[in-house]
Order: C-alpha cells, then sequence, then structure tokens
C-alpha cells in the first residue's frame, strides 16, 4: 500500500500540472474574447476545469492522509507541510475566490446575451481582468509544478531550511503573477473602450516571456550540471562525519599531520603476510568469448576464461592466498570477497582498499577464511559492469571438521546455484538450459542460491520435497522450520542455503517463472518438470527458533545511526537521471558513519523511496533487530546485503571489530553507479587510496 501511495502522489502530482495549467491558460483568456458568445463559452468551460482538478487533488490527499494515519513522520512530514498545503490551498481560493466572480460574470454575460445585438459592455471586460479571478487559477497551476517539484526532488530529511529556495522562488513568482493582473486590471479600468491585444502582439509577448524563461532555465540546469561534476581526485576518507551520538575522540582532518601521527593506514590491515597458505588460488582476469549449454555464445570478461568464475573452496580458519592478474580488462578489475569480513586490506574495494589492478599488473590477497558458509566475489572496479560481463564467482568456506563423506553409503549433494541474466540468456552458472541431475533418493542435499543480478530480487521455489532455509547470508540459522509450497526471494547481492532429503520422486527448483529452466532432480534424471504450486514468500523475522546472541534490541549502544533511502531527480557527474539518496545525499556528499574500534552499532534503515534496496556493508554482518517496528522472534537473522523495500524500516546492529575503512552501498550497482555509496570510518585510520576520473579508481 506504501508504494502504492507513492506512485499515485508521484502519476497524479504530473495530471494535476496539466489540468490546472489548462484551466490557468483560459482564466488569462477571458480578455481575448471577442464576442459575447465567445466569452460565454469561455467562462462555461472556465467554470469546467474548476472541477477537473478536484479529482487529482482529491487522489493526493488521500493518499497523503494514508501516509499520515499509517507510517512513521519521515514519510509524510514533507508532503503534509509542504504538498498538501500547496494542493489544497490554491485549489480552495479557485472556488472561494475565482468562482463567485465567474458567477456574476456570467451573470451579466446572459442578461447581455437576453438583448438583441448585445455587445461586451466594459463591466464585463473589467469583471474578466480582475485578478480575483485570473490569479487563484494561476496560482493553483503554480501551487502543482512547486509540489510536483517536491514530488521529484524531496526534502529529506525534512528541515525549512532545506526548502527555502524553492518556497522564495514560489513566493516570487506568485507576486509577480499578482502584480501583472492587478496592472492590466487597472489597464482595463482606465480604457473607455478596451480593446483586446491583437492575435501577432499576444504571440510577440508570450514568445518574450517564453525565451526569459528558457533563459532562466538553460543558466540553471548548467548550473546544476557543473556543480555536479565529481572533482578528479576525492579522497575516500573525505565527506560529511557523522558520530550517532557519540563522541569524537580525535580530528579526523586528514591533512592535519599532528592527528596523522596517530593514525593507522587501510593499506596496513591486511591478514597475515607469513605463513605457508593452505591453499592457493590463481585468478587470471580476461575478456573471453563464453558458450552456454544451449550453444549462445557471451562475450565476457572473466576469471580464468570461464562463467561464472572457478568457485573456490576452502575450509574454516585455513590461510587463503589469492593471486589476481588482469590480462586485458582495460577499465582495471580488484577481486572483492562478498560477505566475507576479511582484514580491510584485503577487501579488494579500488579505491578505498586498493588500487585497480590494471593490465599487465598482479596483487595478491592473503586472509584467513574465518567463517563459514555460501559467499561470493567479484571485481569492486566499475563494478556495475564488471558483475554483469561476468567478473564473479562463488566462494564455499565448509566447516573445520567435516564428516568423511566416504563412509556414506550414499553420499551428500552440494548444489551451488548461481543465476546471472546475460543479454540474451539467463543461466545458472553456464546452464541455461533445465539442468538435469541424477541423485539417489536418501542423499542430503544443500543448494546454495547466489544472486548476482543487477536490480532484480530473484525468486526460487522449490518443488517436490519439504525443505529448510539452513543459512542466510552465509550464516546458520538456529533450528530451521521444514517449508512446503513457499517461494525465496534473494535479493541482489544476498545467498541463502536449502536443504533437504532427496525423496523417491522428483525435485525441481525453479527460478522466476521459466519453466524451461531450473535444476531438475531424480534417480536417473529424467522425468517430467511438475507444476508450480500457489506459494507464499518465505520470511526470516519469524523463522527458526531464538538463540542467544552478544547483544540485543535491549543494549546499550556507543552509536546509533538513521539512514533514510530515497531517490529524487537530479545531475550526478553532469548526467541528469533518477539518483538514489542516502540521507538526501549521493556520494561524496553522502554521511560517513564514524566509529572506534568496539563500538556497539546501531543503525535504522528507512527506505522513503519507491523502489527496494539491498544495503551491503563491507566487513561485517548485521543482526536484524527489527523490521517496520516487529521485534525479529525467530533464528537471529544475521545479514550483509538487507534488503529494503520501499516504505519499510529496519533495525540492526552490530560490533565494530574490523577496523578499516568500509564501502556501505547499495548492491544495486546501478544505484551505487549512481551515487548511492558511502562508508564506515573507524576513527584513527586513514587511507592513501582515492578515487575519480584522474585516477584509475572507479569503484562503482
Amino acid at each position: 500500500m506504501y508504494n502504492a501511495s507513492i506512485q499515485t502522489i508521484l502519476a497524479v502530482s504530473v495530471l494535476f500540472v496539466i489540468f490546472t495549467w489548462i484551466g490557468s491558460v483560459k482564466a488569462s483568456r477571458l480578455l481575448y474574447s471577442g464576442s459575447l458568445e465567445k466569452l460565454n463559452r469561455k467562462t462555461r468551460k472556465l467554470l469546467f476545469w474548476a472541477w477537473f482538478p478536484i479529482l487529482p487533488a482529491g487522489a493526493i490527499a488521500a493518499s497523503i492522509v494514508w501516509l499520515q494515519m499509517n507510517m512513521d513522520p519521515i514519510f509524510w512530514k514533507d508532503r503534509i507541510f509542504l504538498q498538501a498545503p500547496l494542493v489544497v490551498v490554491p485549489l480552495l481560493s479557485i472556488w472561494f475566490v475565482a468562482v463567485p466572480k465567474l458567477l456574476k460574470l456570467r451573470s451579466l454575460i446572459r442578461i447581455s446575451l437576453a438583448e438583441s445585438g448585445a455587445t461586451i459592455e466594459p463591466a464585463m471586460f473589467q469583471r474578466a481582468a480582475s485578478p480575483g479571478l485570473i490569479f487563484p487559477y494561476q496560482l493553483t497551476a503554480l501551487s502543482a509544478v512547486t509540489s510536483l517539484y517536491f514530488s521529484f526532488v524531496p526534502p529529506v530529511p525534512f528541515q525549512w531550511l532545506e526548502v527555502a529556495i524553492p518556497l522564495a522562488v514560489f513566493l516570487v513568482l506568485a507576486a509577480g503573477l499578482w502584480s501583472r493582473h492587478a496592472l492590466r486590471a487597472k489597464q482595463v479600468r482606465k480604457a473607455t473602450n478596451y480593446q483586446a491585444p491583437r492575435l501577432l502582439a499576444r504571440f510577440g509577448a508570450m514568445t518574450g516571456v517564453l525565451i526569459v524563461i528558457a533563459g532562466i532555465g538553460f543558466y540553471l540546469i548548467t548550473f546544476a550540471m557543473d556543480k555536479s561534476v565529481l572533482p578528479a581526485e576525492i579522497d575516500m576518507a573525505s565527506g560529511t562525519h557523522d558520530y550517532g551520538g557519540g563522541a569524537a575522540t580525535m580530528d579526523h582532518a586528514h591533512h592535519d599531520m599532528t592527528a596523522m601521527a596517530g593514525m593507522v593506514s587501510v593499506a596496513d590491515l591486511t591478514g597475515p603476510k607469513e605463513g605457508t597458505p593452505d591453499r592457493r588460488f590463481t585468478l587470471v582476469a580476461q575478456k573471453k568469448t563464453v558458450t552456454l549449454s544451449s550453444g549462445k555464445t557471451v562475450d565476457a570478461w572473466t576469471y580464468n576464461g570461464q562463467l561464472p568464475g572457478p568457485e573456490l573452496r576452502m575450509k574454516e580458519g585455513e590461510l587463503i592466498e589469492v593471486t589476481l592478474t588482469n590480462e586485458d580488462i582495460d577499465v582495471g578489475v580488484t577481486a572483492h570477497w562478498h560477505g566475507l569480513d576479511v582484514p580491510n586490506a584485503e577487501d579488494g574495494v579500488a579505491g578505498a582498499t586498493q588500487n585497480a589492478v590494471m593490465p599487465g599488473e598482479t596483487y595478491t590477497y592473503r586472509f584467513r577464511a574465518e567463517q563459514v558458509g555460501t559467499f561470493w566475489y567479484h571485481s569492486h572496479q566499475d563494478s556495475q559492469e564488471a558483475v554483469s560481463k561476468g567478473l564473479f564467482g562463488a566462494l564455499i568456506v565448509e566447516p573445520k571438521e567435516v564428516a568423511d563423506t566416504t563412509t556414506f553409503t550414499i553420499p551428500f549433494k552440494d548444489i551451488t546455484v548461481m543465476t546471472h541474466l546475460w543479454k540474451n540468456a539467463f543461466a545458472i552458472g553456464a546452464n541455461d538450459e533445465l539442468d538435469r541431475q541424477a541423485v539417489a533418493p536418501g542423499t542430503p542435499v544443500r543448494m546454495r542460491l547466489i544472486n548476482t543480478d543487477d536490480w532484480v530480487n530473484q525468486t526460487y521455489t522449490l518443488v517436490g520435497t519439504p525443505f529448510e532455509v539452513a543459512a542466510i547470508d552465509g550464516t546458520e540459522l538456529n533450528k530451521p522450520d521444514l517449508l512446503t509450497n513457499t517461494r525465496v526471494i534473494v535479493p541482489t547481492g544476498g545467498r541463502i542455503d536449502l536443504t533437504f532429503v532427496m525423496p523417491d520422486h522428483p525435485v525441481y527448483l525453479n527460478v522466476g517463472t521459466n519453466k524451461k529452466g531450473g535444476i531438475f532432480l531424480s534417480a536417473d534424471g529424467q522425468g517430467n518438470v511438475p507444476e508450480l504450486p500457489q506459494t507464499v514468500a518465505f520470511d526470516p523475522l519469524t523463522y527458526g527458533r531464538p538463540a542467544a546472541t552478544p547483544f540485543d534490541a535491549n543494549s546499550k549502544f556507543d552509536r546509533d545511526f538513521t539512514l533514510i533511502l530515497d531517490n529524487k531527480l537530479g545531475f550526478y557527474n553532469r548526467n541528469f537521471d533518477f539518483l538514489y539518496t542516502l540521507n538526501g545525499k549521493v556520494f561524496p556528499d553522502a554521511p560517513m558513519f564514524m566509529v572506534k574500534e568496539g563500538d556497539l552499532v546501531k543503525t535504522t534503515f528507512i527506505n522513503r523511496g519507491n523502489v527496494e534496496h539491498p544495503m551491503h556493508l563491507h566487513g561485517h554482518h548485521v543482526l536484524v533487530l527489527s523490521r517496520n517496528g516487529k521485534p525479529s522472534i525467530g533464528s537471529p537473522w544475521w545479514s550483509d546485503t538487507l534488503d529494503v523495500q520501499p516504505g519499510e524500516t529496519y533495525e540492526v546492529a552490530f560490533v565494530a571489530n574490523n577496523p578499516g575503512l568500509w564501502m556501505d552501498h547499495c548492491h544495486n550497482l546501478v544505484h551505487a553507479a549512481a551515487g548511492m555509496s558511502m562508508h564506515l570510518m573507524y576513527e584513527g585510520v586513514t587511507t592513501p587510496f582515492s578515487v575519480g576520473s584522474g585516477t584509475q579508481n572507479h569503484p562503482e
């Protein structure tokens, strides 16, 4: 319902502008009636355009009232204090000021029409020129445009100072309109035999007004474009510092050498530099034409020439060394371990934790695999393009102690389901057809669902057996319940593990609603794909059983942040588009959350916009405390990619136990590329890296 209300306000606001604009034009043209019959027709039509705007105005007002009755003030304060008055008050002025004058004018016209050969009397022109008749119509049109502006450029968080300039422009234009019509009314009163301006004169005047408006508009657009240009080089430690109610223990101005003396560089926050790795991996980034199972080809960017990149499997506690070589990816590459909380220098974000690896260069990552679960890796250099073209792969960390499956009569079946949408095909791994696999009845099966698509909440439906959701974002759930007829939705960048025991009949994993693909399991891999049942959506908030956690909603938090997610029209680096904002700003002006090591940190996510945002914090997992005011009462729900739907509010918390400079961004990578990116910064940490057009680093 929230999304419907927001969409209604946006769509109907456009109609309101159109309807009120038509009425304003017709009101100003009453004076141009050449005959009494024409004046009669125009007044009748003008009455009609007093009625017509009521419909969109009512829809806007009803939507705002619903928001006010059902949502927290952050969702409606600007709309109740700005848009509602701008829509309702001027419309009332039409009915209580303009319409009575219009009715008196029509009364005079009827009397004159009853007389044969009647002409327009000077009194009629004077009434038609009355500012009280014309101005309310034009004020309503101007208010409609202003309200539409606030719909597409919402003041978030709402502060009167932030809206002072648009409101001042509105008041100046309104005063100008009143003065213009007051002057014209005075001219009409003085004229003994008023004659409407000729068409050519009216056209010339209108052309002059349009030229002035176009000139002002061109200047404002050019100014906004130039102001939006990103600096050639930006220090990733810059930005507006938000301490979440905590005190800053030191001046974080990195140019102050006194402050610098007590700081540690991101580059020094590495994994173990000594010791023989338990596992070594080599990733070679290269362009490659890859053939999918159907025979379709994909011109891709790859790791090791394959799609996806090689699956990296390791065991808990092992020392891992990954050597990344860039063969021919011109824009550069990195390797970011999505969801694996590695030391900061190993995080693989160009411009934040390292420089991008350019063609011919090599970079080595070393870290211990401290977490067990399903993760993935991808390039964090031009990540929107890099991931979409194939620079990603699965990363699986197995428990340190795993039973020897060779002692079982029937071995464990582990299936990685990495989905991706290519330009001409949808594939699981490199398979864009139905993947038939033979699995013996009684076999324990684990399906690791990994959604790599940009701005796609992927739906997975498992048919043919009860199953459990065993893990979310690489963290096991406590005592999960058996589910049937349940669809599992995985946000961009998210992972969910499903487990079940293979029955003696087929099992089918459907992805989306396309029955031509997916994974089909049976004893011999043969059989018919079953019909999809009616399903309900899986809800982690109430799933599983509670368990002890290091902290909970009643804990005392050292930092308490609020992050408002929204969208607005604007320029970003000279490109005009919908911008996706964090507390009303985009990178590099978005807030930087400042913490100290050991802090217990609470963050409230509020999505005021009309699209979802899977928020991904690097280097940490957050514990979900509540959603829309309802506490998490199931298994502890830890997440690194939390999908915040429109109208939703999440409270989450984490311990600041991994020092560094960490990206915190929407993993709809098209949003991140448009500025929906910020940082979590530990006090006492600095970075030698930077981003911008003058550098080789472009993380988004």
